[in-house]
C-alpha cells in the first residue's frame, strides 16, 4: 500500500525512529507533520524539525515542521488543526515522542518519573484525543 497523498502526524519526528518513519513515508509522497520540541540544534543530539523537514522534502514528501510539546494541550490541539488546515485532513498518527530513564526504580528521581509519565502517557492521550475526530473522517484502503 502506498502512502502517496496521505497525511501523517508524527510526534518526536525530528530525529531517530520518528524521522525514520517520516522518511519512509516521504518516499511514497506522503505529507508529514513533524511535531517535536526541537526547533534549535541540541548540543549532543542531531536534528531539528527544520532539518527533518528538509530531509523529508528531499525524500519526496511534503513537510510541515511544528514546535510541539506533547504535554501541552494548546500546542497539541493547535498542531493538529494546522496539519488539517495545511493538508486537508489527517490519515495516520504516530505517537513516537517519548521520555525514558534507564535507572533502577530506587535511583530514579521523581521529577524524571513525572516527565516520563507526562510525555509517554499524557502526550499520547492528548495527541490521540485531538486527532481521532479527524482520523474518523478519512478512510484508508486495506489493499
Amino acid at each position: 500500500m502506498s502512502l502517496k497523498g496521505r497525511t501523517l502526524f508524527i510526534t518526536g519526528a525530528s530525529r531517530g525512529i520518528g524521522l525514520a518513519i517520516a522518511l519512509r513515508a516521504a518516499r511514497d509522497g506522503a505529507n508529514i507533520a513533524i511535531a517535536a520540541k526541537t526547533d534549535k540544534p541540541h548540543p549532543k543530539l542531531p536534528g531539528t524539525i527544520f532539518t527533518a523537514a528538509e530531509e523529508i522534502r528531499k525524500a519526496g514528501g511534503e513537510a510541515l515542521p511544528l514546535v510541539v510539546d506533547v504535554r501541552e494541550e494548546p500546542q497539541v490541539k493547535g498542531a493538529i488543526e494546522k496539519t488539517v488546515a495545511r493538508f486537508g485532513g489527517l490519515d495516520i498518527v504516530v505517537n513516537n515522542a517519548s521520555a525514558v530513564q534507564r535507572t533502577p526504580v530506587v535511583d530514579t528521581e521523581l521529577r524524571r518519573f513525572d516527565l516520563m509519565h507526562q510525555v509517554n502517557t499524557r502526550g499520547t492521550f492528548l495527541v490521540s484525543k485531538y486527532a481521532i475526530p479527524h482520523l474518523e473522517k478519512r478512510t484508508i484502503p486495506t489493499s
